[in-house]
């Protein structure tokens, strides 16, 4: 490798994209191409970085494996980066696998980063968490360190565990400050806000105020019964019912939570529940039904008791009532909560990511955009979509993932 080739190589691990595109820039060879590729890609030319990779991946010969190999990883973190959540894992994993037979252990740890990366996006956390303990980061250059560290805040943040959480976060801005690379600096402060910013409401006593992580993560591990709905279920002192799929039951608990101590009426019940203006008998007797499958569901955390006016939620023990809402109810609020990271998506990718049809996707970013929420660029396959980051909270708990207690 010549003396151009190393000197932009360096100062693309340097976060000089601009430094190595003055040294190769001029050059067609398959290490310039592929170097030129890494600088476009850092300067945000995603489409342009691309196509450089995949013409150096086949300019390089056919004894050159290592050098192909790099060019699928650093094809595979602009697939990530541009939200390409269907880019084929099993090449990743492949040239990971040929790095690490010709001992290129650096870029290989970094290929499984993004194998991390990417269950992690979709919230297949026990999946990330298995291979991130087969990684030990001490070895590795600062950059590598750093985005092991941000892997690991970002699983902790979604199962909700605040203090691993900040020391990933710590041990990220030290690295991160050891490779001297302006960019994951920023990357590092741009997660540490999600700790900083309310992540949700604590509806209680008819009144309500936004809860940081932390804030959360303490009401949940608390004697308080709590009406999750942001996750749709019901929490108290570690025992979690889930009702994400029993949607009347959760509308009905979450209405009896906000009202408590008092009682709902049948009305205001049947017309939340069931989307009636005018309860009949039919409506009644289906909320009388309604409820003691609700009563069944909650047996080991509530009661529900029939009042003269309607009905009442009865906590074990003497525990307290809230609801945690989410820091802003929209019905197409899980796209916001992924559009919210300011990257493009495609509907696919985001249908991939919620475990939702890419239909049900499109309806919902149609509604947003007629809302003037999102706005999609492109056309046909290549159409995304967008939004700057949503300023004064975050949306962790509107991620995909576990239950604290899972």
């Amino acid at each position: 490798m010549d003396s151009m080739i190393t000197a932009a190589a360096r100062a693309l691990a340097a976060g000089d994209p601009l430094g190595a595109l003055k040294r190769v820039a001029l050059r067609d060879d398959a290490p310039a191409l592929a170097l030129r590729g890494i600088a476009m890609a850092q300067l945000g030319e995603l489409a342009r970085a691309k196509a450089l990779l995949r013409r150096a991946a086949r300019a390089f010969g056919p004894r050159e494996t290592v050098a192909r190999a790099r060019c699928v990883v650093a094809e595979a973190e602009i697939a990530l980066v541009s939200r390409d959540l269907g880019w084929p894992a099993k090449t990743l994993d492949a040239a990971r696998v040929t790095l690490e037979q010709h001992g290129d252990r650096v870029n290989a740890a970094y290929a499984r980063y993004l194998e991390v990366r990417r269950l992690v996006l979709i919230g297949r956390l026990d999946e990330a968490e298995r291979l991130l303990d087969a990684l030990d980061p001490t070895p590795l250059p600062p950059a590598s360190r750093t985005a092991h560290e941000l892997v690991v805040a970002g699983i902790a943040m979604r199962r909700l565990r605040t203090a691993p959480a900040r020391a990933a976060l710590v041990r990220a801005e030290q690295a991160a400050r050891q490779a001297g690379i302006p960019a994951l600096t920023a990357e590092v402060e741009s997660a540490a806000l999600v700790l900083a910013n309310p992540a949700a409401r604590l509806v209680t006593g008819g009144e309500e105020r936004p809860l940081l992580l932390d804030a959360v993560e303490a009401l949940l591990t608390s004697k308080t019964l709590v009406v999750d709905a942001c996750r749709y279920a019901v929490c108290h002192a570690g025992t979690v019912v889930s009702l994400a799929t029993r949607p009347v039951l959760f509308t009905l608990v979450r209405a009896l939570a906000e009202a408590w101590p008092g009682d709902v009426a049948r009305d205001v019940l049947v017309a939340r529940a069931f989307r009636a203006r005018h309860a009949d008998e039919s409506h009644r007797a289906r909320l009388r039904v309604e409820m003691g499958r609700l009563r069944a569901e909650l047996r080991m955390l509530a009661g529900v008791n029939a009042t003269r006016q309607g009905f009442v939620l009865a906590p074990r023990g003497d525990a307290e009532v809230a609801v945690l809402a989410p820091p802003v109810e929209d019905e197409n609020g899980a796209v916001l909560a992924f559009l919210a990271d300011g990257e493009s998506w495609s509907s696919s990718a985001l249908a991939l990511a919620l475990g939702a049809s890419q239909r049900t996707v499109q309806r919902a970013l149609d509604q947003l955009a007629a809302a003037g929420k999102v706005q999609p660029y492109g056309l046909g396959p290549a159409r995304r979509w967008m939004t700057p980051p949503m300023p004064g909270f975050t949306t962790t708990l509107l991620l995909p993932g576990p239950l604290p207690s899972d």
